[in-house]
């Protein structure tokens, strides 16, 4: 069984997308997912599964589609990669609070963030299949155009903490 974390893009954020996550839970185990347990209103479920990402992401968005009525992008990660995401953190040292991670499907090319502009002083790394930006003075107040924020989800660091640390307990749980 591998742990996973999905991420729900655009649900219980600003009043749309409204989705209770008793709701969400019960999804997951009508779509084979096992063990699952959500994580703030935001749309954040770990649980576990013998299937592939790629498997439990299409299951997933399809059961969602189903029950919102509308596509619900899923971004999915094994407890592996949530740890990976955690030590390739280049903001260690601010406030994780004021670090998010933009979670894609896909690396886009390496020089997809060069020249965005950064009116807060912002700070933006692309990773492989995640974006860190720092906000200096808070994400409520900055004017930054967030790249990718049309196919991504974005998490603060505090949440992916909490998640990665949620999918290692199903690990340990297992054994």
């Amino acid at each position: 069984m591998t742990a996973f974390a999905a991420l729900l893009r655009a649900v219980n954020v600003g009043g749309t997308g409204k989705l209770a996550m008793s709701d969400l839970v019960k999804i997951c185990d009508k779509a084979g997912l096992e063990r699952a347990k959500t994580y703030i209103q935001s749309g954040n479920v770990v649980f576990e599964s013998r299937a592939s990402e790629a498997t439990v992401k299409a299951g997933l968005e399809k059961a969602l589609a189903v029950k919102v009525g509308k596509p619900v992008r899923v971004l999915v990660r094994t407890a592996d990669e949530l740890d990976q995401v955690l030590a390739r953190n280049p903001f260690r040292d601010a406030e994780p609070k004021r670090v998010i991670v933009v979670f894609l499907d896909h690396a886009p090319p390496k020089d997809a963030v060069t020249h965005v502009a950064t009116p807060g002083g912002e700070q933006l790394v692309l990773d492989g299949r995640e974006l860190y930006i720092h906000f200096p003075n808070g994400q409520g107040t900055s004017k930054l155009k967030v790249p990718f924020s049309d196919v991504g989800t974005g998490r603060n660091m505090n949440t992916v903490t909490k998640l990665a640390a949620m999918s290692r307990e199903l690990t340990k749980d297992a054994r």
